[in-house]
C-alpha cells in the first residue's frame, strides 16, 4: 500500500511539475497564432456580396423559351386554340372565331421576369466604386447587384469581363468607398498565414483562415495560380485573399473537390495578374493578348537526350500554323522554344504565359535549340482572336450547300477552293461551313477540312455526299480533317 501510495504521489508530483512548465510553452505557442480580427475591421467594409439575376421569357402566364418560329407552327396546328391559350366562350358567335386570313398575327403576350441567377463576392478597387470579382460570377447576368457592408444596394454595370483568366471588373454608382491595398506577390511565401472573405452559400462577410500551400500552380493557361488551405466553398468567388498586412494578394477563384465541397485545396488568382487584366477591361473593356501560333508540348528527359539538349526544359515545336508569326519568323516543328524575349522558359506552359502577357504587334526574340545548336529568331507578335468574334454567326439568307446525308450526321459542306487546297497543299476535300449535333460532339467546327470519311478520301461534295450515302448511320464513322496546318482524327457518334 505504501508503495501504491509513492508511486502515486510521485505521479501527482510530476503531473505538477510538468503542468508548471507546459502552460509557459502552451502561452508562448497561443501568443504566437495571429490575430485576425485587426485584419477583418480593416478590409471587411471593402468586401461586397454580388448577386446575379437573369431575365426569363414568360407567355400566356408560363415561362417559356419559345420564339416567333416555335409560336407560328403551333399556330398551324393548333390555330387560336394553342395550349395555354384562353378557352372559347361557348356562348359566343361561331362565325366570330374564323379570323381574317389577312389580318396581322395575333401575339401573345409577353413578359420579362427576373430570378435569382447565383450569388458570389468582390472587392472595392477604388472609392468610386469600381468592384473586382470572378468572370464566372457575372457571365450571363442580366442584372448585377451589389450589396456593401452597411447594407446598402446598388445596381452595377459590367465593364468587362474575361473568362480566360476569370477576372470582372464591375463599377456602382458611389462615392467615398473604403478601396482595398494591393499587395505584392513577389513577397508571398509558402506557409504564410492568410485570410478570405466573402459570401459562401450567401452568408455574407464569412471569415476563413489558412496557409499558403504552394504558388504557381499549372491549373489555368495563363495563370499560375496560389493555393491554399483556406476555407472556400460556392459563393467565396470573387472574394479577395488577404495576408497578414491587410493586403490583397489573390482572388479565391476556384476549389479541388470530388464533393462540390470544401475539401482543404482552395485556389486563387494572383492579385498581379489580376490587376494586369483589370487594366485592360478599365480601358478598353477587353483584354488583348499576343499569340505566335505554334502547338507546343513538354520536354521529357527522354526528349532532351534523344536531341542533344543539356536538361529537360523549354517549349517542344509540334506544330506551326502557316503563316503565323512562328512561321515568319523561321519557327519549324521539332524546335524546343528555350527563351522569349530573353526570359528562360523552364516549362512548356510558361511559353503561352509570356506571349499572352505580350503586347501585339510588338517585336520579341525566341531563343530555339535546332540540331544541337542555339538560333536566334525575331518575331512579331500576332494577336489572340477575340472570342466574340471567334464565332461569327452565320448569315440568315444564307441557304445551306450540303446534301442530306451530310446534313444527318450535323454537317454543312461546301467545295473547297483551288486556293485553299494550293494554301494546305492538298488535292481536295470538303470545307465545313457548320457543325452541329454529332459533327459537333466529335470536335468539328467551322473551317475545317474534310479530307477523309470512313477510311475513304473525298475530294469534292459530290465524293463526300457519295461516302456518307453509304453508311449505317447507327455506327460511329471516323473522319480525317485539316484544321490550319494540323492534320486530327475525330470519330461521330451516331445520335441515340
Amino acid at each position: 500500500m505504501k508503495f501504491f501510495k509513492k508511486l502515486f504521489t510521485g505521479v501527482v508530483a510530476m503531473t505538477l511539475a510538468s503542468s508548471f512548465f507546459l502552460p509557459a510553452a502552451g502561452i508562448a505557442q497561443v501568443r504566437g497564432l495571429p490575430d485576425f480580427t485587426e485584419l477583418v475591421e480593416q478590409v471587411g467594409p471593402s468586401v461586397v456580396n454580388i448577386r446575379t439575376m437573369e431575365k426569363v421569357s414568360s407567355r400566356g402566364g408560363a415561362s417559356s423559351e419559345a420564339d416567333e418560329d416555335i409560336q407560328e407552327l403551333l399556330r398551324k396546328f393548333f390555330g387560336d386554340r394553342m395550349p395555354g391559350a384562353p378557352k372559347a366562350d361557348p356562348k359566343a358567335d361561331p362565325k366570330a372565331e374564323k379570323s381574317d386570313p389577312k389580318a396581322p398575327k395575333r401575339k401573345l403576350p409577353e413578359s420579362k421576369e427576373e430570378q435569382p441567377r447565383g450569388v458570389g463576392s468582390g472587392f472595392i478597387l477604388s472609392a468610386d466604386g469600381l468592384v473586382m470579382t470572378n468572370a464566372h460570377v457575372v457571365d450571363g447576368a442580366d442584372e448585377v447587384l451589389v450589396t456593401l457592408t452597411d447594407k446598402r444596394e446598388f445596381k452595377a454595370k459590367i465593364i468587362g469581363a474575361d473568362k480566360r483568366t476569370d477576372v470582372a471588373l464591375i463599377k456602382i454608382e458611389a462615392s467615398g468607398l473604403p478601396a482595398v491595398k494591393i499587395g505584392d506577390v513577389n513577397r508571398l511565401k509558402v506557409g504564410e498565414w492568410v485570410m478570405a472573405i466573402g459570401s459562401p452559400f450567401g452568408l455574407e462577410n464569412t471569415v476563413t483562415a489558412g496557409i499558403v500551400s504552394a504558388k504557381q500552380r499549372d491549373t489555368g493557361d495563363y495563370l499560375p495560380l496560389i493555393q491554399t488551405d483556406v476555407a472556400i466553398n460556392p459563393g467565396n468567388s470573387g472574394g479577395p485573399l488577404i495576408n497578414m498586412r491587410g493586403e490583397v494578394v489573390g482572388i479565391n477563384s476556384q476549389i479541388y473537390s470530388r464533393s462540390g465541397g470544401f475539401q482543404g485545396i482552395s485556389f486563387a488568382i494572383p492579385i498581379d495578374e489580376a490587376t494586369r487584366v483589370s487594366d485592360q477591361l478599365r480601358t478598353t473593356g477587353r483584354v488583348s493578348r499576343g499569340r505566335i501560333g505554334v502547338q507546343i508540348d513538354q520536354v521529357s528527359k527522354e526528349i532532351a537526350e534523344s536531341i542533344g539538349l543539356p536538361k529537360a526544359q523549354g517549349a517542344l515545336v509540334r506544330g506551326v500554323e502557316a503563316g503565323a508569326p512562328a512561321a515568319l519568323a523561321g519557327v519549324e516543328a521539332g524546335d524546343v522554344i528555350l527563351k522569349f524575349g530573353g526570359i528562360t522558359i523552364d516549362k512548356s506552359a510558361d511559353l503561352p504565359r509570356l506571349v499572352g502577357n505580350t503586347k501585339p504587334g510588338s517585336r520579341s526574340t525566341l531563343s530555339v535549340f535546332r540540331r544541337g545548336s542555339t538560333k536566334e529568331l525575331n518575331v512579331i507578335v500576332g494577336e489572340v482572336e477575340d472570342e466574340k468574334s471567334a464565332k461569327k454567326p452565320a448569315a440568315k439568307d444564307a441557304k445551306p450547300k450540303a446534301v442530306t446525308a451530310a446534313q444527318s450526321w450535323g454537317l454543312v459542306v461546301s467545295e473547297l477552293s483551288d486556293a485553299a487546297k494550293k494554301d494546305l497543299k492538298i488535292k481536295g476535300g470538303v470545307k465545313v461551313d457548320s457543325a452541329s449535333d454529332a459533327a459537333e460532339r466529335a470536335g468539328l467546327r467551322d473551317g475545317d477540312v474534310i479530307v477523309s470519311v470512313a477510311n475513304t478520301e473525298v475530294n469534292t461534295v459530290k465524293e463526300f455526299e457519295a461516302v456518307l450515302s453509304k453508311l449505317d448511320k447507327t455506327k460511329t464513322v471516323n473522319v480525317l480533317f485539316r484544321r490550319g496546318d494540323w492534320a486530327q482524327f475525330a470519330l461521330i457518334k451516331p445520335l441515340k
